[in-house]
């Protein structure tokens, strides 16, 4: 392999303690009831407005949501860093990938802004590409964002492999035709990801390079 795919939350980014506040935020401001840390960890996983949905009360119209899912996206824009950093290992991980020649791109859910952002701010000069949720690709599960990221990268199914930590990560890779690494770090533990057909997984960031070798 030489191209690597990563996903962004629960992979290269513990964004969960962010989320969780801007997910608390939101629901305050609507006066619904609120979310534990662990509550939003099982929510995550396709997209900000996924999470919303989920986070709110059952029954909730259109324009509540629209309202809801406003005020947590302007809250989150500013406060996305507060908390947010990358898991032990992962800048490590990277820089010897990097070193090793490898091609390296990020595909998140999370919408462009943020993901352009986090990037930028938590791995300049490693990864220049970052795909996230727009209007031009389908969000995973479907494969455009890992196509679009292989074709920035030249790069094959043969070649290439994804990273990520849920379920969503695994139909995505599949769709797109390559393998994957589940990591057991990130928002998903082992049970539930063999459930749903993982068969490679790394307990720290140092053990892909394992993989890699």
């Amino acid at each position: 392999m030489k191209n690597i795919i990563f996903d962004l939350d629960g992979t290269l980014l513990d964004t969960l303690t962010d989320l969780t506040i801007s997910t608390n935020y939101a629901l305050s401001a609507c006066k619904y009831p609120t979310h534990t840390k662990e509550d939003v960890r099982q929510m995550v996983g396709n997209g900000i407005a996924n999470l919303i949905h989920r986070a709110m009360p059952e029954g909730h119209s259109d324009l509540e949501f629209d309202e809801c899912f406003n005020i947590f996206r302007q809250h989150y824009d500013i406060h996305c860093q507060d908390n947010t950093a990358p898991y032990p290992g992962i800048v490590e991980l990277l820089q010897e990938l990097k070193l090793r020649g490898y091609g390296m791109a990020i595909v998140s859910n999370k919408v462009q802004s943020a993901v352009t952002t986090l990037t930028q701010h938590h791995f300049p000069s490693l990864i220049n590409i970052a795909i996230g949720d727009s209007p031009k690709l389908q969000r995973k599960p479907a494969p455009d964002m890992v196509l679009q990221a292989m074709k920035e990268l030249n790069a094959t199914p043969s070649n290439t492999i994804y990273v990520g930590d849920s379920d969503v990560d695994l139909l995505t890779a599949d769709a797109a035709g390559i393998e994957c690494i589940s990591v057991l770090w990130g928002f998903r533990d082992k049970d539930f990801l063999t459930h749903h057909g993982a068969k490679t997984f790394v307990t720290k960031p140092c053990d892909i390079l394992k993989l890699l070798s």
